[in-house]
């Protein structure tokens, strides 16, 4: 595996610097990540590696002011020095306006004292022969597949100068799988998120683009206009990602998202959803579980230094088709008399009284638009969250009740929070991977929605 091998273990680096810290308040924040991954072209394993980093972000808090320093660190002497750059950033800094008193020590979150979990290409030991025969199949059938998988295991030590100590192991896995025809004039996508491959079945996912590839032996060329469309669980994950990242309080309150309330305040308590939905965040979701606290090393809009160690819980967002939350930090939340939220690293979109499969409302469906992916989406405007961007590796013409053909791609423009007042079914909530965010967002549960009159605002010669 390539990278160092530490001189001290994770939890030592947050006892010795905080020792040698002579900041009024301190913040250190150590994350061992490793890594392993596989990358494929044309039907072949052409790469594979692991990896292994470490990243110490020291917080410093001296007269109210925020010095924040983060690198990796492999020695006592670069730890000293780290901490002394961020002790001399607090000291050249203005006051901070987020300053609260730092979270207290409570009981210990995960275990303390273990060594930092681990993942290496043995992750793969199922995967791999399977996307081998998954090759030969392809090439039977005049198919190319191409992706990425990619494991890695990240434990966060956190710890404070009030005696706070937390710790958390993260598993991230994804899997991205391009297929195309072998005069390569069709793509397209299927993916999948993963704590440990272990509920990876590559094979349905070759099914998934095989039977995409079948769809596209017919091609027609639709105008632009607005479709009745089915947006797919990665489609929509993609947009209520957006939507969960600028969901502000401070933002709102001043004015400033489609969460502003005309005249002052915020949406909190509108209804914003045609059907009663829940969007949620909860860090103990089964297959979807993420840290259940806060450890950021910078502050920001709707994040705080001062929150480090907060317990999350579950938070609805929206329930019953309501906005019922935002985030909050502490600071913002004690001006604004509100219970104070953080980020999660999930989000699930769901109605309670459950929803028909995706193929189910494909059969439903007597003429409209099939999604497979959104990409390169972009805001155009933040007080209504109008978002812009291309449809990729994929779409498809339904016409009575079946997929009939592939169509040309298109430009979109929407809004999520439109969407979800326009939309006329909401299907099963599955797990699913984003495909424009999974970068930085991969833990996610999403339905097929069916929207009545999705807006493609031009057609696109992106494939």
């Amino acid at each position: 595996m390539t990278g160092f091998a530490p001189i001290l273990r994770g939890q030592e680096i947050v006892e010795r610097a905080l020792a040698i810290s002579r900041a009024d308040s301190c913040i250190v924040i150590v994350n061992d990540r490793t890594e392993a991954n596989l990358r494929w072209a044309s039907n072949s394993l052409t790469t594979n590696g692991a990896m292994r980093s470490r990243n110490v972000a020291v917080v410093s808090i001296v007269d109210g002011a925020v010095g924040s320093v983060g690198r990796s660190v492999s020695s006592v002497e670069e730890l000293a020095l780290l901490v002394s750059a961020s002790e001399r950033a607090a000291r050249e800094a203005s006051p901070a306006e987020d300053v609260m008193p730092l979270v207290e020590a409570g009981d210990p979150a995960g275990a303390w004292d273990e060594p930092p979990a681990e993942t290496s290409i043995g992750v793969f030991r199922e995967f791999a022969p399977a996307l081998g025969e998954a090759f030969g199949q392809a090439k039977a059938a005049d198919r190319l597949l191409f992706g990425f998988a990619e494991h890695i295991m990240t434990t966060t030590f956190l710890g404070t100068s009030t005696g706070l100590r937390l710790r958390y192991d993260q598993p991230t896995g994804r899997v991205e799988l391009n297929g195309k025809t072998g005069d390569r004039a069709r793509s397209v996508w299927a993916g999948v998120g993963t704590r440990d491959f272990s509920d990876v079945d590559i094979a349905a996912l070759v099914q998934q683009v095989s039977g995409k590839l079948d769809w596209g032996s017919r091609q027609v060329e639709l105008p632009a206009g607005r479709y009745e469309t089915l947006l797919p669980p990665t489609a929509v994950a993609d947009l209520m990602v957006y939507l969960y990242w600028v969901a502000e309080m401070r933002e709102a309150e001043q004015g400033r998202t489609v969460f502003s309330q005309r005249g002052g305040g915020t949406r909190i308590g509108e209804k914003l959803a045609s059907h009663p939905v829940n969007l949620r965040s909860d860090p103990h979701e089964p297959g979807l579980e993420t840290a259940p606290f806060l450890a950021t090393s910078v502050s920001g809009q709707g994040t705080s230094v001062f929150d480090n160690g907060m317990p999350t819980g579950r938070i609805d967002w929206i329930r019953d088709g309501e906005l019922r939350n935002l985030v909050t930090p502490r600071w913002w939340a004690a001006k604004s008399e509100a219970t104070p939220t953080a980020y999660i690293e999930n989000l699930i979109l769901e109605d309670p009284a459950g929803g028909r499969s995706t193929e189910e409302m494909i059969a439903g469906t007597e003429r409209g638009l099939l999604l497979t992916t959104l990409w390169y989406i972009r805001e155009v405007d933040p007080q209504t969250l109008l978002l812009t961007g291309l449809t990729r590796d994929g779409v498809f013409l339904i016409e009575g009740g079946e997929v009939t053909a592939a169509v040309n791609n298109y430009r979109f423009n929407e809004s999520p929070v439109d969407l979800l007042g326009r939309m006329t079914e909401v299907g099963q909530s599955e797990r699913t991977l984003p495909r424009e965010w999974n970068d930085y967002f991969t833990r996610a549960a999403m339905p097929t929605l069916r929207i009545p009159d999705f807006n493609m605002s031009s057609v696109s010669p992106a494939s």
